[in-house]
């Protein structure tokens, strides 16, 4: 297993999990997007300072990542043009960079967005296609970014109308490693790698919990493993509360996550995700 990420010219040490806050530069985000408009206008504008500002808090409670998305990814989501995708995203990734020493991710799957992230300071391509857009890993092989392939089944606007598998874990793991097995041959070093098996993209409720319970077996990739979990609607449809009541359900997943593997939690809540991680490094190093 890879115990250090090389992201641009950081190299990050994942023997002990880290945290990757979430910043949605969106107004359709399922959880807190809206947030971040700017005061006063009708149509979506991201207000810099605000958004900002959030980085700066989740930096200082320990986010090694802060996640920058300009595309809402939810089930059901509509695209956005590149260039509406690029206005959300690209100053904000800027500001961030030249004021926190923080590893910046965008959540993208266009290599336009792509390369203007990376030369507004982006070091990671946080990608749910995993590289399938023509141009996306030719040009990650021409940089030291790093990358987290995904798994989703189908798209945004209809992954979760009729999600289906023989095997969940057997399918996901299968697509990881081949995709694994392409970013290698399109040049890009295993040790900037990370996969993601993409809880809540084209999975019911039931595959996304086997997924959970069996994060282990993806360990035989060798890569560092990153998962998404908080506040979605595996966590709801259990816990039967709305999105921003989903802190303690989250938390719970998160912890059995960590108990199989995972290195990088990306997270709404990062000061609570950071606690559990704690929480978790003191058991597994108890005697």
């Amino acid at each position: 297993m890879i115990d250090c990420l090389t992201a641009g010219d950081r190299q990050i040490d994942l023997s002990i999990p880290v945290c990757m806050g979430i910043i949605n530069a969106t107004p359709d985000s399922f959880s807190d997007g809206a947030e971040l408009q700017r005061s006063g206008t009708t149509s979506f504008q991201l207000d810099i300072d605000k958004a900002l500002f959030r980085a700066e808090t989740m930096v200082a409670e320990g986010a090694t990542f802060v996640d920058v998305g300009g595309e809402s990814t939810r089930p059901g989501a509509a695209t956005v043009s590149e260039q509406e995708e690029l206005d959300r995203v690209i100053p904000l990734i800027a500001a961030i960079s030249a004021s926190l020493d923080v590893c910046v991710s965008i959540d993208t799957s266009s290599p336009v967005v792509m390369k203007e992230a990376l030369d507004s300071g982006a070091q990671l391509i946080n990608d749910i296609r995993a590289l399938a857009i023509p141009g996306a890993a030719e040009l990650l092989a021409s940089t030291k970014a790093a990358v987290c392939l995904m798994h989703m089944q189908g798209a945004p606007s209809t992954m979760q109308k009729t999600p289906s598998y023989g095997s969940v874990v057997l399918e996901v793991f299968d697509f990881l490693k081949s995709r694994v097995a392409y970013s290698l041959e399109c040049g890009i070093e295993q040790d900037r790698l990370l996969i993601d098996p993409g809880f809540g993209f084209g999975k019911t409720v039931q595959h996304n919990y086997q997924l959970l319970k069996n994060l282990g077996y993806f360990s035989q990739l060798e890569i560092p493993l990153l998962v998404g979990l908080s506040r979605k609607s595996m966590i709801g449809e259990v816990v039967a509360r709305p999105v921003e009541q989903r802190l303690a359900g989250s938390i719970a997943a998160t912890t059995l996550a960590l108990a199989s593997g995972a290195r990088i939690i990306r997270t709404h809540d990062v000061a609570a995700t950071m606690d559990a991680i704690r929480v978790n490094l003191s058991y597994s190093s108890a005697e």
